[in-house]
């Protein structure tokens, strides 16, 4: 990610440069990758995760896609995967990045002679963290509840390391703003909460 223009190499190769980087050394990724106002590259990065994501899940579990083209269910599947991509990953991410920004202004909170805000990065760049903290649901697409569940943990670990090293939070408030984000983009978003309610018969 370090040896790229705007913080982060281009294209597929760049794209699972950052991903092996951001799963084997997160704080060299996230200190050397995120650069303010460059989001594109984040928003690309994460529609390919959850496009690895819904291949997998087809793959593995195609009763569970839902039946667009009754005559065809490759068709379906093609339909439900192009409307991942194009839609459900993009709105996610400003979703879930809207919700990271509150929390992260929220545990910037401080009572110091008044009431006041710690000095932290931009809304670009938890875009970017949310984004790239992601990775590991690349491989959780198999519906393999355990597998989900190590999946959104070891993002929501990922989500704490990128907050606290853009925002320079203590670990605290990195908890803090990093618990409802997480919540909603790996819990609901990929279905890590529907896989622990399977694990413990829920």
């Amino acid at each position: 990610m370090k040896d790229s223009a705007g913080g982060r190499p281009r294209g597929l190769r760049g794209i699972a440069r950052t991903w092996a980087e951001v799963l084997v050394r997160p704080q060299r990724a996230f200190a050397n990758g995120v650069t303010p106002g460059d989001q594109a590259p984040a928003l690309t990065f994460a529609v390919a995760v959850a496009a690895a994501f819904t291949l997998g899940w087809i793959a593995s579990d195609p009763a569970a896609m839902p039946v667009v083209v009754p005559s065809s269910r490759l068709l379906s599947e093609a339909v439900v995967f192009l409307v991942v991509v194009a839609l459900a990953a993009p709105v996610g991410l400003h979703l879930t990045a809207a919700v990271a920004t509150v929390s992260v202004v929220l545990a910037s909170v401080e009572f110091d002679g008044g009431l006041g805000l710690r000095d932290r990065g931009g809304v670009s760049e938890t875009v970017q963290a949310v984004a790239y903290a992601s990775s590991p649901m690349a491989l959780a697409g198999p519906a393999i509840p355990e597998l989900r569940v190590v999946c959104g943990a070891y993002a929501a670990i990922l989500l704490f390391v990128g907050l606290r090293t853009v925002h320079g939070l203590g670990p605290v408030r990195t908890v803090a703003a990093a618990l409802p984000p997480a919540a909603l983009g790996y819990g609901v978003g990929y279905r890590v909460v529907a896989a622990a309610r399977t694990l413990l018969g829920a």
